[in-house]
């Protein structure tokens, strides 16, 4: 409870309950470390959390999962599975459907319990069911599979979001979130060369696309076992920080204005997050964007429709992951350079994607090589969502308000996924025109929707830097067990 100090002559003061505030208050209040932190040590531990974080964040894993999907498709999931073209689709959207659902119960899972031990859990709990998918022989069996699968993926975006804000400031959170989700790309890669492996095996009664189960599933077994001991939770309890490094870590990132972590939910906090018209314009650009993400399960049926068999099509699909990534890597680069920003690079980035959707539809289906490269140029579109992501972690202050932003994002990404796949239909194959046009239509509405926010941001900034400032509170102070009172960061405060 928050309760004014007259002790504090000098300032108006106000006196918080250690619950009240950011975790990371408690352990800076008071500290050694100097306020103004020296330069080259804060170099030296960005440099060190990134060699400690990013290996984990960038795992290819926790990527090639979710579009294992797609490359079982040439492996002949649907014929050793009995799925025809709708159920196939259908097993696309459960997975989103389930991230939807489960959304909401998953960030505040995040908030409750430490970040990395809860994701570890998470994405053991993948593997095991990415090697059930190996059981599988109906349409039955896979929908459940990959229900089970969607609720543990609800835990992973918003969790690496989440630990970006947590160690990097905002002018570094754009490149970080752009690294670890690129890692999309080489997820690709790797799986279209484990693909073509196992199109190579001929066991009794076990298919490839079984076989790819299984490996993935293993390989992410052993991943959530590396998390369970070596993600960090916070960098209040990162194990390869020194106790002074932590404190100088929490002080490097207070330029962020946004606070560490809170495990108590604050219900002033959604409301607010609710009822601002920003969080809906977000919530809109992240189901309008993710519709072209349907490319992800139809990829490479689309490849082989032009004309190329099973062998050409997997090693092919290796080139969608190198488009990736470049893209990926452009879009970042042009979002940190301050003449661009995040909105305007995200508009550029849309500029190839619709003119290479277009093109897929109306080249002449026998142009297989222009279709190839126009399919490849219309990738392109996944790079604005990245961008997004990390806007997203950077302008949101508030535990709960955070976690809260994340769900109703992260949500609407799920539904732009899960809608997308009802597009792909029978009668559709194969120039699919409906799809590529749904495709084109949405690329441009997230374009406008980037200007738009851009354009709210701006004018917000505008008006606060006009508004009187409020020192009616100063200073902000923590209560310690033995009634001592200590000075806070007051962006820690409720």
């Amino acid at each position: 409870m928050a309760s004014t100090d007259s002790t504090h002559q000098e300032k108006h003061s106000i006196v918080y309950h250690p619950a009240d505030v950011d975790v990371a208050a408690s352990l800076v209040a008071g500290s050694h470390v100097d306020q103004d932190l020296d330069q080259d040590l804060a170099l030296r531990l960005r440099r060190k959390i990134d060699w400690h974080l990013m290996p984990f964040m960038c795992s290819t894993i926790t990527f090639m999962d979710k579009t294992s999907l797609g490359q079982a498709a040439v492996l002949g999931i649907e014929k050793g599975a009995h799925l025809n073209a709708n159920q196939f689709n259908w097993l696309g959207t459960i997975f989103y459907f389930s991230y939807l659902l489960f959304q909401y119960p998953q960030n505040l899972a995040l908030q409750r319990f430490p970040v990395g031990k809860w994701m570890s859990i998470n994405i053991f709990v993948w593997a095991i069911v990415l090697c059930c998918h190996a059981a599988c022989t109906s349409f039955a069996g896979l929908f459940i599979v990959r229900f089970l699968l969607g609720i543990c993926e609800g835990a992973i975006t918003p969790g690496f979001m989440i630990v970006t804000s947590m160690f990097y400031t905002r002018a570094e959170q754009t490149r970080r979130v752009g690294y670890w989700f690129l890692m999309n790309g080489f997820a690709v890669i790797i799986l279209g060369f484990i693909a073509f492996g196992v199109l190579h095996t001929h066991t009794h009664n076990f298919m490839p696309w079984q076989w790819l189960m299984i490996i993935t599933g293993i390989i992410t077994l052993l991943t959530s076992v590396l998390f369970w001991f070596f993600f960090p939770d916070s960098p209040t309890t990162a194990w390869f920080l020194t106790p002074e490094e932590r404190i100088a870590a929490l002080k490097r990132i207070q330029v962020n204005q946004t606070g560490v972590e809170n495990k108590f939910f604050k219900i002033e906090q959604f409301h607010e997050t609710v009822k601002d018209p920003k969080t809906w314009l977000l919530a809109f650009f992240a189901a309008a964007a993710n519709i072209v993400n349907s490319l992800t399960n139809q990829r490479q049926l689309i490849v082989a429709q032009f004309g190329f068999n099973p062998l050409q099509t997997t090693l092919l699909g290796c080139v969608d992951g190198a488009v990736e990534i470049l893209t990926i890597f452009l879009a970042v680069t042009l979002a940190s350079q301050p003449y661009i920003g995040r909105a305007y690079a995200g508009v550029l980035m849309y500029v190839p994607a619709i003119l290479g959707a277009i093109l897929v539809s109306t080249l002449p289906f026998s142009n297989k090589v222009g279709l190839l490269f126009s399919y490849w140029i219309s990738i392109s579109a996944i790079a604005p969502f990245t961008i997004f992501l990390g806007w997203v972690a950077s302008i949101t202050a508030g535990h709960t308000k955070r976690i809260t932003t994340n769900a109703i994002v992260l949500s609407a990404y799920a539904i732009g996924n899960a809608v997308g796949q009802f597009m792909w239909k029978s009668q559709y194959k194969p120039r699919n025109h409906i799809p590529w046009a749904v495709i084109t239509v949405t690329n441009l509405s997230s374009a406008v929707a980037l200007l738009a926010l851009r354009y709210l941001y701006q004018r917000e900034n505008k008006r606060r830097d006009f508004e009187t400032r409020d020192d009616t509170y100063d200073a902000v102070y923590i209560k310690t067990e033995s009634g001592e009172e200590k000075q806070v960061d007051k962006a820690s405060a409720p």
